[in-house]
């Protein structure tokens, strides 16, 4: 028994945990393939950085959600296994650097004791499910998504539809029609709608597909104006079952749900949808909207003495920084946490100071910050002094002074160029010469350290992403700038252009040249992005194109920001779309394994999971005698097909109608009882069958 082990509420998070440190034993000794266990070990949230032998630990947070005690327990466990810092994501996720790999079934177990999880937070599963984080007081919103998107999150995970797909798969929440959780870059984005129906008042969503950054951004497709909401997660399922089938799986640079999309057609797409009806385990499933006790401050608080050291700077962060929620008198105020870093001591300290004049319901926003709720107006000047006595009571929560970027080349195996040294650079400027962007919430800065967009550059009005230039026998740190991107509100959005390539320690003459131009040329409250559009890709061109003369190049210019050395480009391998494994060992062992997942969910009556379980050990079977005869095998679907292409004169391997037939009957049939009894069993004697052959010789491993 670990060491380490501790009484938990849920027994199927303790075994996973247990499972976990069995697993890195496992590797540790070399009984397990490194790609096999690489895969595992990022379905439970834990990521490879850029240095070796330390990982990055994400901790999924569905919809940004944080109880004071959760937030605490992060803050603690940061200082015992990792640096003392937390990271704030633009998914709305806690990341913690340089944790020991032996360390992380401790540190899930202590996470587990406040009910916090890391599984499925990276990897080819459905990704931490983010949501508005105005949501429950947005005056705008028709209803309260929150509920929602915590359902959605406990829908999908360990659900065996989405544990190994081709690429991961991402869904958000909006709280109204402003779509301020950006719909239309997610596989599934779904927006809160009613209408009114004999009377009665139904609630329903916008549901959008399909969409996605990265280098090849894709604009979402509505499917539906108004999907009653006990639809929408069956809805969701069929989606993910025909991804998990027909997507891609070899090159992972094609894998996204989008370029499925694109590939199918949306009408084939939504045909193949239609045929998983049948076989999903709810036709109809309605949220259970308990109403839920969130534990307010005290209406009578006895208010302590306060210093505010700068009246000018509260009168600042109270016009930019505090909102007016629907419930009447109540306030919700951001805070702007620069890069999202925050340490653990002011973590504790904003707790343990807070805790009388908030609720405990704090949300990690998409910004990279924190939105705290339900203070009372009396209150506000209170929550200012404290964040003052904490340094991060900076003006400007989502404006343009609040810089989005993500890690970059501090950790990330991808980064090329720094992204968090280009983004405190350009908050210089904009703090000492620019100081009235603090209220302008039209214009939004993100940055990426490379053109994956993890930073959302791809949908800034303003977008930087981490590049690399050539200058003689020499490489310069650069910046590929976009412009351009953003909300429109309704499911629909912008993409960034490209618009040119400059060197790195030249980005804040870029961002004055833009600014300065924008102040002197925009028409009476024109937006940033009418601008843009009115004046021309090729008018910023040529404003931004001296910028790019190496003429009279620095020194200084090949070193890239907070950086002492000079610049090499060194990208690593990417971990955040999982791997794809080719050990057929690996992939027989695995077979085995679903089908003992089968059995539990038998034993449970979950029919349909038991039945996806088996699904899976077939895929997996097969796959492992098509590798054998060195066949791609790039798709679920087309292993079905090139079973029956190679095997179908192979007498230990007869089916009735052919394998690809055999193997979908999953969709056939209703889960129920015998339909699973019978599955499961001819998945049981595919793979012994198989073990067999390999026995015989005919299988190379």
């Amino acid at each position: 028994m670990l060491s380490f082990r501790t009484e938990l509420e849920n027994p199927v998070v303790e075994k996973e945990i247990l499972e976990l440190d069995r697993k890195i034993k496992a590797y540790r000794d070399g009984t397990m393939p490194e790609q096999y266990f690489k895969s595992l070990r990022l379905a439970r949230g834990i990521y490879g950085q850029r240095q070796k032998g330390v990982q990055m630990i994400r901790i999924k947070l569905p919809h940004g959600r944080l109880k004071l005690s959760q937030w605490k327990r992060i803050a603690d466990i940061a200082d015992e296994y990792a640096t003392g810092k937390l990271h704030l994501t633009t998914r709305q996720d806690i990341q913690l650097h340089f944790v020991s790999l032996d360390k992380t079934p401790e540190l899930w177990a202590r996470l587990a004791e406040d009910k916090i999880t890391i599984r499925e937070a990276c990897g080819n599963t459905v990704r931490n499910i983010t949501g508005a984080a105005f949501a429950g007081i947005d005056p705008d919103e028709p209803f309260d998504v929150t509920p929602y998107a915590q359902a959605a999150f406990e829908y999908f995970v360990r659900n065996p539809i989405c544990q190994d797909m081709g690429r991961k798969f991402k869904i958000a929440f909006s709280s109204s029609e402003k779509d301020n959780a950006w719909s239309f870059i997610h596989d599934v984005g779904l927006i809160p709608k009613i209408k009114e129906q004999d009377g009665k008042t139904i609630r329903g969503f916008k549901v959008l597909i399909g969409g996605g950054l990265g280098a090849q951004p894709y604009l979402a497709h509505e499917v539906f104006d108004f999907l009653e909401e006990d639809v929408v997660f069956p809805y969701i399922e069929a989606v993910i079952r025909v991804f998990d089938r027909y997507g891609e799986r070899t090159n992972r640079m094609k894998a996204r749900m989008k370029y499925l999309i694109a590939k199918l057609g949306l009408e084939e797409f939504t045909r193949l949808v239609k045929e998983e009806w049948k076989a999903l385990k709810n036709k109809h499933f309605q949220i259970p909207l308990i109403e839920e006790e969130i534990k307010l401050p005290s209406v009578h608080i006895q208010l302590p003495e306060i210093k505010i050291n700068s009246q000018e700077q509260y009168e600042r962060w109270r016009k930019t920084n505090v909102f007016l929620q629907k419930q009447s008198g109540y306030f919700a105020v951001g805070i702007r946490i620069p890069l999202g870093d925050i340490s653990t001591n002011t973590s504790r300290q904003l707790i343990e100071k807070l805790k009388p004049f908030i609720a405990d319901d704090v949300r990690v926003t998409p910004n990279q910050g924190f939105l705290l709720r339900f203070i009372k107006e009396e209150h506000l000047p209170h929550v200012f002094s404290i964040l003052e006595e904490e340094h991060v009571d900076k003006a400007g929560f989502d404006s343009t002074a609040d810089i989005t970027a993500c890690p970059g080349t501090d950790t990330c195996n991808l980064g090329i160029s720094s992204s968090t040294g280009i983004a405190e650079a350009l908050e210089e400027v904009i703090e000492y010469e620019f100081e009235d962007l603090i209220y302008n919430n039209d214009i939004h800065i993100k940055i990426s350290g490379c053109m994956n967009s993890c930073g959302q550059h791809g949908i800034a009005e303003i977008g930087f992403h981490g590049s690399s230039m050539r200058s003689g026998k020499l490489t310069l740190p650069a910046l590929q700038v976009l412009l351009g991107g953003g909300i429109i509100g309704e499911g629909k959005g912008r993409v960034a252009d490209k618009v040119i390539k400059i060197p790195s320690k030249r980005g804040p003459d870029a961002l004055r040249l833009l600014m300065h131009d924008y102040e002197t040329n925009k028409q009476d409250r024109e937006r940033f992005n009418d601008y843009y559009d009115r004046q021309g890709n090729k008018y910023f061109y040529a404003l931004l194109k001296p910028l790019t003369d190496l003429e009279n190049i620095q020194e200084s210019d090949f070193i890239d920001w907070g950086r002492e050395e000079q610049f090499v480009p060194a990208i690593g391998t990417g971990e955040c779309a999982s791997v794809v494994i080719d050990l057929i060992g690996a992939l027989l062992t695995d077979a085995g394994e679903k089908l003992d997942f089968a059995g539990e969910a038998m034993e449970e009556f979950r029919m349909a999971d038991a039945i996806y379980h088996a699904y899976s050990s077939f895929i997996n079977t097969a796959k492992a005698l098509l590798l054998d005869k060195e066949i791609v095998c790039n798709t679920q679907i087309g292993i079905l097909k090139d079973f029956d292409q190679y095997f179908s004169e192979e007498k230990t391997f007869s089916f009735p109608r052919g394998f690809r037939e055999y193997v979908l009957r999953i969709n056939q049939h209703e889960p129920e009882f015998d339909f699973a009894t019978a599955y499961i069993s001819s998945a049981k004697e595919f793979l012994e069958n198989a073990k067999i052959y390999r026995e015989e010789g005919a299988l190379v491993i």
